[in-house]
């Protein structure tokens, strides 16, 4: 009878754990909805607010289904989102650790294709090799894990951990590159763009090849991706201190409607406002 007893309590509590899964990956399934409703929003106001309250009901969610590769990379583009378009600027040290966040998150998906993202013990050379290793369907997690990541160090240049970090970060943006450049509107190719802008020339910095980077970003995404213009502007514009083009970069997206790239309305906004912030900033860069 006991026995029996254990097995009935065994079933009902699989079952349970079941069901509670089952509801949450279709609560999750929902989500894609609303994360699509938030690309196309261009009330920013409104955006921050979905976003955050968005972010703590997916990591709530994750909690109660800890390996779900779809709420774990919900909650990266989330938060990473959250970080770009309304914590970097004004708020770095809570952007630091908003990024590392995002990071982590997908980190736990490549753990499930054997990858371990923040391997400190291997030589960089096994690191890049274990990146080759990664295949097509990873492309998502990869991205959004070198994004979050690079946004942390872009935001630690005084941490020597940064410019340790940084050599893993480029192999898994070279890995994006290798699978597909166009990958969310070419992005990779702004990362490297705006990593050879920034290094010193003594460092291996090379103006021109960020601006190799940037046009063939321009010729992918037709111009309609107005982040471009705003990182052309920060990290070839302002290093080489050409303020007219500067200028023109950033009024570009000033000037250009949010909905001439449909489904990223959200992110053009961002543009925008990144523009402003810049434009505000002129005097002190040139």
């Amino acid at each position: 009878m006991y026995k029996l007893f254990i097995t009935i309590i065994s079933l009902l509590l699989f079952y349970s754990c079941s069901i509670e899964k089952f509801i949450i990956r279709q609560t999750g399934t929902l989500l894609d909805y609303g994360a699509v409703a938030i690309y196309e929003e261009t009330d920013l106001i409104l955006a921050e607010q979905a976003l955050a309250s968005n972010i703590k009901l997916l990591e709530g969610m994750i909690k109660g289904d800890p390996e779900n590769c779809h709420l774990l990379m919900l909650t990266t583009q989330a938060i990473a989102g959250y970080v770009l378009g309304f914590v970097e600027d004004d708020a770095p040290d809570r952007a630091k650790k908003l990024y590392l966040r995002a990071r982590d998150y997908a980190a736990r998906v490549l753990v499930q294709s054997d990858f371990n993202l923040t391997e400190e013990n291997l030589l960089l050379e096994q690191y890049q090799q274990n990146v080759a290793l990664l295949e097509n369907d990873d492309i998502d997690a990869l991205f959004w894990a070198a994004f979050s990541w690079a946004g942390w160090i872009n935001l630690s240049l005084d941490n020597p951990q940064a410019f340790v970090d940084l050599p893993k970060v480029e192999a898994l943006m070279n890995r994006v590159l290798e699978i597909d450049s166009t990958y969310y509107h070419g992005s990779a190719l702004l990362f490297f763009g705006g990593i050879w802008g920034t290094k010193p020339k003594m460092l291996g910095g090379d103006p021109e090849k960020a601006k190799q980077y940037f046009d063939k970003n321009l010729e992918i995404t037709k111009g309609n991706f107005l982040l471009t213009y705003v990182y052309y502007a920060k990290y070839y514009a302002a290093k080489t201190l050409q303020e007219d083009l500067f200028k023109k970069f950033l009024n570009i997206v000033k000037e250009t409607p949010e909905d001439v790239l449909p489904g990223e309305q959200f992110l053009n906004a961002i543009a925008k406002k990144k523009a402003d912030f810049l434009l505000s900033k002129s005097e002190d860069i040139f």
